[in-house]
């Protein structure tokens, strides 16, 4: 694949500045605030460490949360987890102030400065085009400063924020390795994949995914589609079937009723290319009870998909070329309800196909499964993959793309 825009291997970085734009938005423990899960900061030091031995001076630009959320905080704990990867990193609690400016300065060649979380600006977040987030502070305090910009956060790259795409407009710019691995492994399952393909949809995320439903299918990109989680209730009360009351009203809390028109739409022109739970898996007072579809509905939540369904889904993976992932088929948060996800996971290692998995807990969830390392390609995007899953365009990428 030859990328339409710049990477690391196209600039000389020897002693040169370079703003870097990671993607190290953590999870956090709700009371300490701590970091529960590193695996975008240890990603994102490949990059750093990268550019450190090519004897650049970088300085890093990331965020935590968003201003009123519980995990929006500063950067001290996310140094610390740094600091493991990169082991002379400096930190400073400021963006665009005198006390970031003079530690820029004082930056020598193959060394790396992290500012505070760039989301304590307002500005960051406004949504603009990259010219116009160029005449703002961020862009206009920092850029002389530096040689060129580096944008490594595909995972923060579907917002048209001012770190993402501001510099782009002022700086010679690239992708970052992370943005690299990600564009090249989704190229090969959108634009291009091996037949058959088949896509694997549950996840928080159900309004976003009905689009990546619509997209795939109706390109044919993805041969079939096989749906876990509250999407696949959304498409089986769209089918007919009655889920009980306790899961319809779950359906509307969650916003999703109104998805049922969609879904009913889309099985009208492509009920052959989705596959949707034979059976579910309920909690019954903590404990994980199965149930036949033909059997509902019940007054106990769904939970998981069934035995049945994994093994027809696994059977359906074991014959597929190409597999893409986007979100657990169950509450993986709660063991009873992780063994779906899981043994999904497990079949599609064992299948020669090439496979992408993302959404939340996805790398957590692999390494439950014991299958870590066995998957092609592992995405740690959340929005941005649903984004581009759905065809959209991204405007990280796509101001990367005018830097020519």
């Amino acid at each position: 694949m030859a990328l339409n825009f710049k990477t690391l291997d196209d600039f000389d970085f020897n002693g040169r500045t370079v703003i870097l734009r990671v993607d190290i938005n953590s999870p956090l423990d709700p009371q300490t605030l701590e970091i529960i899960d590193d695996s975008r900061i240890r990603e994102h030091s490949e990059t750093i460490k990268e550019l450190l031995g090519k004897n650049a001076k970088v300085v890093i630009l990331g965020h935590q949360g968003r201003k009123g959320d519980p995990d929006f905080t500063d950067f001290s704990r996310h140094y610390r987890a740094m600091l493991k990867y990169v082991p002379n990193l400096k930190y400073v609690n400021d963006i665009i102030g005198l006390n970031a400016i003079n530690a820029i300065r004082g930056l020598k060649p193959g060394e790396a400065l992290l500012l505070e979380n760039v989301r304590m600006l307002d500005e960051e977040t406004e949504t603009k085009t990259a010219e116009e987030h160029a005449r703002g502070m961020l862009v206009s305090t920092l850029a002389p400063f530096a040689d060129f910009f580096v944008n490594d956060a595909f995972s923060a790259s579907h917002r048209a924020h001012a770190s993402v795409i501001g510099f782009t407009a002022v700086l010679a710019s690239a992708a970052g390795r992370v943005m690299e691995r990600e564009l090249r492994a989704l190229e090969k399952v959108v634009d291009n994949p091996s037949k058959p393909c088949l896509y694997v949809l549950g996840g928080a995320k159900a309004k976003e995914t009905f689009k990546v439903v619509e997209n795939v299918l109706d390109k044919g990109i993805a041969d079939k589609v096989l749906l876990g989680g509250m999407i696949a209730q959304v498409f089986h009360e769209a089918a007919g079937f009655r889920l009980g009351s306790i899961n319809t009203k779950l359906i509307e809390e969650k916003g999703l009723g109104k998805f049922r028109e969609t879904a009913s739409k889309i099985l009208g022109k492509h009920s052959q290319n989705i596959m949707l739970p034979y059976d579910y898996a309920v909690d019954v007072d903590g404990e994980r009870v199965e149930y036949m579809v033909s059997q509902l509905p019940v007054e106990h939540p769904l939970k998981d998909i069934g035995t049945e369904t994994i093994r027809v889904f696994s059977r359906e993976l074991q014959k597929a070329s190409t597999i893409v992932f986007n979100g657990p088929v169950g509450v993986f948060e709660e063991d009873a309800f992780a063994k779906g996800t899981l043994e999904l996971y497990r079949a599609a290692a064992s299948s020669k196909a090439f496979s992408v998995v993302g959404g939340g807990h996805s790398i957590s969830a692999l390494e439950k499964a014991g299958v870590y390392g066995k998957i092609g390609f592992v995405s740690t995007a959340g929005g941005a993959l649903i984004s581009y899953l759905s065809g959209e365009k991204l405007p990280g990428v796509e101001a990367l793309k005018t830097c020519q």
